[in-house]
């Protein structure tokens, strides 16, 4: 498959794509800013700008967004996402993002994981908050293929175990009462819902 992955750059972004090169897909990498001048097949595009998207897309089979919002940047998750969304639809490709584990159910309480701080610990409740307001804009898109992949509410570098669980739209929590996840497994949860999709414009929650 041909997949183009924006914020290729970023933390989950260059595991997903290394995932996806390493099982013989054609990984086209994008982002706003080259990793470095030496940077070959790079395509440097503003996500918010929905014209260059499609043009990206074009060909492609899926776009996955792995773009997130730096600390007080907060508000840029509206453009970014309406372009993702804008993009993929002009140019008629799948479109899985990245998302976050804020507009997660929590199994128990049926509360929002942005809700209960022993998930969403304050410090990343702005974070979280743009993960919330990013799922909104999705749900009201029409007419995009589209899937919303939300890791645990622990989502770092870590070990490649080849071991997750999902869980719809609830936050997967360990029998231990943890909710974990590395960039690692979930990029490769995120391959697998590439090559056999289970998820149509909803949300598909990842975690150990």
């Amino acid at each position: 498959m041909r997949i183009l992955i924006i914020g290729a750059n970023g933390a989950a972004g260059c595991r997903i794509a290394t995932e996806a090169e390493a099982r013989g897909h054609t990984v086209t990498r994008a982002g706003r800013t080259r990793p470095d001048r030496g940077a070959s097949g790079w395509v440097q595009l503003d996500a918010a700008d929905a014209r260059a998207v499609a043009g990206a897309a074009a060909g492609h089979d899926v776009l996955i967004g792995a773009t997130r919002p730096r600390p007080d940047q907060e508000q840029e998750i509206e453009p970014v996402t309406q372009g993702l969304a804008e993009g993929v639809g002009t140019a008629g490709v799948r479109l899985i993002v990245v998302g976050g584990a804020g507009p997660l159910r929590v199994p128990g309480s049926g509360q929002l994981a942005i809700d209960e701080p022993q998930w969403v610990p304050p410090v990343y409740r702005e974070a979280a908050a743009a993960s919330v307001r990013q799922l909104v804009l999705l749900e009201a898109t029409s007419g995009v293929d589209w899937a919303y992949l939300a890791p645990a509410a622990l989502f770092q570098p870590g070990d490649r175990t080849g071991r997750y669980r999902t869980g719809g739209d609830s936050l997967v929590i360990a029998p231990d009462g943890t909710s974990a996840i590395s960039m690692e497994d979930f990029a490769i949860a995120s391959l697998d819902e590439v090559e056999a999709p289970t998820t149509r414009c909803g949300i598909l929650s990842v975690g150990t």
